[in-house]
């Protein structure tokens, strides 16, 4: 079982979690009460929706992290699985996620649509 297979099982038994179809048609994706909140795009790369506001918040502390994507101008951060710490890490921003999530979809300034996957803007295929 890889890394991000590993993870998604972990996170679908989670209650405020539900699979979902991904808008940027790579891979799965797990959606909440407010919208798609993860695309597992491959075998090592997963962008969570972690919403500007916490990404400003956290952005020193998740640039620390070799494993952490941070786009800016993108309210998704990705993160490569290539650790069993990657997928606990993992685990703790989705936690962080969800908290933000349930602020609902108000944003205190627009940011672009899409995932980083889907606009190009993730780790480098290897």
């Amino acid at each position: 079982m890889t890394l991000a297979a590993r993870a998604l099982a972990q996170l679908a038994t989670w209650p405020d979690l539900m699979e979902a179809v991904p808008s940027c048609g790579t891979g799965q994706a797990l959606g909440s009460a407010h919208g798609e909140i993860a695309h597992f795009h491959s075998d090592r790369d997963v962008d969570l929706k972690l919403t500007d506001r916490a990404i400003r918040r956290l952005s020193g502390d998740l640039r620390r992290f070799a494993a952490v994507r941070v786009v800016p101008g993108s309210s998704w951060v990705t993160i490569r699985l290539d650790a069993s710490a990657d997928v606990d890490l993992l685990l703790s921003l989705m936690s962080v996620a969800l908290k933000a999530d349930q602020g609902g979809p108000g944003e205190d300034r627009p940011v672009p649509a899409g995932c980083n996957d889907g606009r190009g803007v993730g780790f480098r295929r290897t």
